[in-house]
């Protein structure tokens, strides 16, 4: 595989699909392919970064049996748990971030959905946090209706999360309690709402590189406008609390052809930002342009707000004010 040439096919208006034989991005050298996904990011998205900050709005108790969480309730994981968070302290949180130099803001909440009188303390929330900051935005609730989602639009929500997780093949391996198609049933209804899909993965899992390539594809038939690309921590407690951490380098190789594959998506970094050198330099250069800033619900990292926007600087990018 030449990925120097298909680099500027894709830019010349090539997309890669199930028809066509990826095998060779997992063998290719890795510099010449970051070279590549990096020359994309640039044609597509020029200098142009973006930082989402987030706080977990409501914490454990999930009856979902998502393998590599410790918010589960079917694991002994050490979680805080508590119920909706006030709308004060969530607000306190947004103008912080914003300060600090983030783009977004979204609200994560564990369980299978928000509904009920938490929903509407949500609702209500963004209409606060829409007409108080110039933040961009976000949600991460579980599995919500088209009706839910719209409100959540007209309250000043601009993008909603869901991630894939993994493959369709693997998933069943990851979760018993909803399904793949549940999933992408659920990202068709963000799409249908009029909302920006963000949607990725969380690598490290046993999955295979073929599983990988099936989830950039899955990704770029979705049209997720943003992926988040998560590293496996293990959690104490949960069934996936041996599995041995990814190199750097299976990383980098995964972020770039996924640039590759989903050429004008956000590739952004998530969870696992302890497995990269500088907190990413190098997977900023090879076809991310985007992160999840701070730290990540039940896992911690060294980036911040502020050490994420000086790293984007120095590289070159430029952080949108106001986010929308």
């Amino acid at each position: 595989m030449d990925v120097t040439k298909l680099a500027q096919e894709i830019i010349e208006g090539r997309r890669l699909g199930r028809e066509d034989d990826l095998s060779g991005f997992v063998t290719c050298d890795l510099e010449e392919l970051c070279r590549g996904a990096d020359k994309i990011r640039e044609a597509f998205l020029h200098d142009e970064a973006d930082l989402c900050s987030i706080i977990n709005a409501r914490s454990g108790k999930c009856p979902e049996d998502c393998k590599y969480c410790a918010q589960s309730a079917h694991y002994k994981g050490v979680c805080k748990t508590y119920e909706f968070l006030p709308e004060a302290t969530i607000l306190e949180a947004c103008l912080k971030n914003q300060e600090a130099g983030a783009d977004r803001f979204s609200l994560v909440t564990a369980g299978r959905a928000l509904t009920g009188e938490e929903f509407e303390k949500a609702v209500h929330v963004y209409e606060t946090l829409h007409s108080k900051t110039h933040m961009g935005l976000c949600a991460s609730m579980g599995f919500l209706s088209l009706e839910q989602l719209r409100r959540l639009r007209k309250a000043g929500v601009s993008n909603y999360h869901c991630n894939i997780e993994t493959s369709r093949r693997y998933f069943p391996f990851i979760c018993t309690t909803h399904s793949f198609e549940q999933k992408t049933e659920m990202l068709k209804r963000v799409k249908a709402a009029g909302l920006r899909l963000c949607s990725g993965v969380l690598l490290g899992m046993g999955e295979t590189w073929e599983d990988r390539l099936d989830m950039a594809l899955c990704l770029a038939e979705l049209g997720a406008d943003s992926i988040p690309i998560n590293a496996l921590m293990p959690i104490p407690g949960t069934p996936l609390e041996h599995q041995p951490q990814l190199k750097e380098e299976e990383l980098l190789r995964t972020i770039a052809f996924f640039r590759y594959i989903d050429p004008t998506a956000h590739i952004r970094l998530a969870a696992g930002r302890l497995l990269y050198t500088n907190n990413g330099e190098k997977a900023f250069c090879s076809g991310a342009s985007a992160a999840i800033t701070g730290n990540m619900l039940t896992t911690t990292s060294k980036a911040t707000a502020l050490t994420d926007t000086e790293l984007l600087t120095k590289l070159g990018r430029k952080l949108p004010r106001p986010a929308v």
